[in-house]
């Protein structure tokens, strides 16, 4: 059975295609750029933040004549990692492509597989989206700040829930929290569920003391007062959340999960060039902006040696702190 989270966020995404079709009606489309038709693999399940993103980007494409038909398939398990090692076996494949973002880099590292994510072809970052601190509520933390007190105080009587897997956003961004505040990270009592459709019911039953998640899971609970945001980790308040940042909280941090498009290794500079060249054009498209707005995702957009760069530097985050650990 589907989670009501799970329904709403299905519910939106259908609501915001529909909008992108009406918006494009009437408009007359440019000569496609990508080959036709191109296929796009997700590394998770259909519903999660990968494939909504994924099937958001393909519709904006598709209407604005960036490229044909896209087709969008899944290859969920191990966090990202058996869709990464499919990639890297798909040597100068020019018409795939392959949604990713920072839990397919920490997946990699907690599996212990030798592929690095750099190692494929990267192409652009189309989007970051801060976590939030959530808590029931019923919980008697008011404040990031008393929740981070009791926190220190007995760290191993806290318990974090996040809808990741080890090295995935919802876990690497409570062990930079508690760095960030003071906290051994070896003392962090983690707990990860499969998505943010099982974690939903770990809160409002209050098996967690508190959970790390992206805000738009939670958007109908926060709304109905079930559930209360303490802090956002991104580096300005959240449109329509009641919370403060956590540095305007005292405690010097920003995190926020992304999203890009990989391709696999052994391209052509043309073949490179011309998704980096796509994958501009969608940035630039008002549907791509409309999009972002209504999921709550923040724009940024690199692409070339800033965004290689970029991954390398998320690489060295991800295994230092799964080193601290003890996990790789």
């Amino acid at each position: 059975m589907r989670t009501m989270t799970a329904l709403h966020k299905s519910a939106r995404v259908i609501a915001l295609v529909i909008l992108l079709a009406l918006s494009a009606c009437g408009t007359s489309a440019p000569e496609a750029t990508l080959v036709n038709p191109t296929r796009m693999m997700v590394p998770n399940s259909p519903g999660g933040g990968y494939d909504i993103t994924a099937r958001v980007a393909a519709h904006v494409m598709e209407d604005a004549g960036i490229a044909g038909y896209m087709e969008i398939f899944n290859v969920p398990g191990d966090g990202g990692s058996v869709a990464m090692a499919r990639l890297m076996n798909e040597t100068g494949n020019r018409s795939l492509v392959m949604m990713m973002g920072l839990g397919v880099v920490g997946s990699n590292y907690a599996n212990g597989s030798r592929i690095k994510v750099s190692d494929a072809t990267p192409v652009a970052k189309l989007l970051e989206e801060p976590e939030g601190i959530l808590v029931p509520a019923d919980s008697p933390y008011r404040t990031i700040g008393e929740l981070v007190a009791a926190w220190r105080t007995a760290p191993g009587s806290v318990t974090v829930g996040g809808g990741s897997a080890v090295g995935g956003p919802d876990h690497l961004f409570p062990m930079e929290l508690a760095r960030a505040a003071g906290i051994r990270i070896t003392d962090v009592n983690y707990r990860s569920y499969s998505g943010g459709g099982e974690l939903l019911p770990a809160l409002l039953g209050n098996k967690i003391t508190f959970g790390t998640s992206g805000i738009a899971e939670y958007e109908e609970q926060i709304a109905s007062g079930q559930l209360r945001v303490l802090a956002v980790s991104g580096q300005e308040r959240q449109a329509g959340v009641p919370a403060p940042t956590l540095r305007e909280s005292g405690i010097d941090l920003a995190f926020t999960n992304w999203r890009g498009l990989m391709a696999p290794p052994g391209l052509s500079d043309t073949d490179r060039n011309r998704l980096v060249e796509a994958l501009t054009r969608l940035h630039d498209a008002p549907a791509w902006k409309q999009a972002l707005s209504a999921n709550g995702w923040e724009d940024s957009f690199s692409i070339g040696a800033e965004f290689e760069t970029f991954l390398k530097q998320q690489e060295s985050r991800v295994a230092n702190t799964l080193t601290e650990l003890g996990l790789h």
